[in-house]
């Protein structure tokens, strides 16, 4: 596969960046893709390897070595027809996916991995811009119907994969627009939203109906859609968000960073003025979480024109290198340096917010803080011990909290008599996905709790095989057995 000698010859090469003070001026993707040639190196870098440890890295089991190699010899057309054998949609993974294949990746154990997420993006954009990426709807039709709940990566895997099974799918989103987080979460510098809309035609010319503003549970009756379809498959996400139960915790100004990032992202859609937005124009920001969702808060608070910009992350600043207790081929926690970082912000580890300060307005103006140290003893829960006499008070007019989510919404689960797990997820099979009511499936972050896009897509993908057997008593459908994966 690939140059045999390529990994010896050239070196990783990344796309690069437009530069921080123009990129802050709009909310356009700020990359710099490579020139064919340097790609097509890039490609020659995968080693034969032999046993290609970037399949068990990646929840989809994409074919990397095969892709790469097509990349290398200049086959592009080929290249996207084996990527999409196993990723609906590589446009979104190769923007957003952290690539834990390239961590697993052979190369990577004395060298930087092969550029795989890179590679990925390329082949899919050059696919479209070559026409490629058509309308293949099923030739036959089963007279099945399943209504998909939720329209992010999941949903949208699941129901492509059904309607290429024959079955007739309605997917069903209560937000404006389809898309889920991919629309409402993810800012534009990280995916512009047209992204999704040449995608969504595609689905649409295939036969798949989008019904949006239609809520479950709110706007439409869950037991009519049990009487109207054969099967339902439910796609919602994790959405309820980690709030912080401390003094002042409801003062105006402590927001969440997905209602900061939702009303941007309608912005920047034209849907509502700026005036709707939580605005961080002339203020200082305070992010309270270390994820990714706290570097897409940083990012856009500086394209509002930010005063200051500070990041908090009460765990401890993790190394620069791989930790010698997470070997390679899995995944591990390196500190991660975002291109939003690179854009402006100040970041903590080891802090702690204790309260939140208001005015006699009830406005926030601050916050205090103390900074923490984990103890780990054998056998026992990690303990977090607050350092005596580090107490801080920070100038805060906007905290925003990037904390992550606790589980799924109970109205789904409520409306259709579904069981829950302990962590507040809808209880459903790891075999077949299957929840307590008979015809209804569950997927994605709904199912397994937050995780990463390319464990949606996978989800979805084999839930709509279990699905598809479900109604017909066997499917032709892919199914990866992924109970030796591990757990993002």
């Amino acid at each position: 596969m690939g140059k045999t000698t390529g990994f010896l010859e050239y070196k990783r090469q990344d796309e690069s960046y437009i530069v921080p003070e123009k990129r802050i001026d709009n909310y356009k993707e700020f990359t710099i893709p490579l020139e064919e040639e340097k790609l097509k190196d890039q490609g020659a870098r995968c080693m034969d390897c032999g046993i290609p440890f970037c399949h068990s890295g990646c929840p989809l089991g994409n074919f990397i070595p095969d892709f790469n190699d097509k990349v290398y010899k200049g086959k592009w057309k080929e290249a996207a027809e084996i990527l999409h054998k196993t990723n609906n949609f590589p446009e979104f993974t190769g923007r957003l996916c952290p690539a834990p294949c390239e961590e697993a990746c052979v190369l990577g154990i004395n060298e930087d991995p092969v550029t795989i997420e890179n590679i990925e993006k390329n082949i899919v954009e050059t696919a479209f811009n070559e026409g490629w990426i058509v309308a293949n709807p099923p030739k036959v039709r089963t007279k099945k119907t399943v209504a998909v709940i939720g329209s992010g990566p999941a949903g949208l895997a699941a129901a492509q994969q059904l309607n290429r099974a024959g079955h007739t799918v309605a997917v069903f989103e209560r937000d404006k627009k389809v898309g889920g987080l991919l629309r409402y979460g993810i800012p534009d510098f990280k995916m512009e939203k047209t992204v999704i809309d040449r995608r969504i035609t595609v689905l649409e010319e295939e036969g798949i109906v989008f019904k949006t503003n239609a809520h479950v549970g709110e706007n439409i009756d869950a037991n009519h859609l049990k009487d109207e379809f054969d099967a339902i498959v439910l796609c919602g996400g994790a959405t309820v968000r980690r709030s912080i139960p401390i003094p002042g915790a409801n003062l105006k100004g402590v927001t969440q960073a997905m209602d900061f990032l939702k009303l941007n992202n309608q912005y920047v859609d034209g849907l509502v003025d700026f005036g709707a937005v939580i605005s961080a124009e002339n203020k200082n920001v305070i992010v309270i979480g270390g994820g990714d969702t706290g570097s897409d808060c940083i990012g856009t608070s500086n394209r509002h024109g930010a005063k200051s910009v500070t990041n908090f992350e009460i765990l401890s600043k993790p190394s620069e290198g791989r930790p010698a207790h997470q070997p390679w081929p899995y995944w591990p926690m390196k500190l991660k340096i975002t291109s939003s970082h690179k854009e402006g912000v100040e970041r903590f580890f080891s802090v702690s917010t204790k309260e939140f300060i208001g005015d006699k307005k009830g406005n926030l103006r601050g916050l205090k803080t103390v900074e923490v140290e984990w103890v780990f003893k054998q056998g026992e829960r990690p303990q977090l011990i607050e350092v005596e006499g580090t107490e801080k008070e920070w100038e805060c007019d906007l905290a925003l909290l990037a904390l992550g989510f606790t589980g799924a919404e109970k109205t789904l689960a409520d409306q259709f008599g579904l069981e829950m797990d302990f962590r507040t997820n809808i209880e459903a099979s790891t075999k077949d996905y299957t929840t307590n009511v008979s015809g209804i499936f569950a997927a994605g972050d709904m199912r397994r709790g937050q995780s990463l896009i390319v464990w949606a897509i996978s989800e979805g993908r084999q839930a709509a095989y279990h699905v598809d057997r479900y109604l017909m008593g066997e499917s032709h459908l892919p199914l990866k057995d992924d109970s030796d994966l591990p757990r993002a």
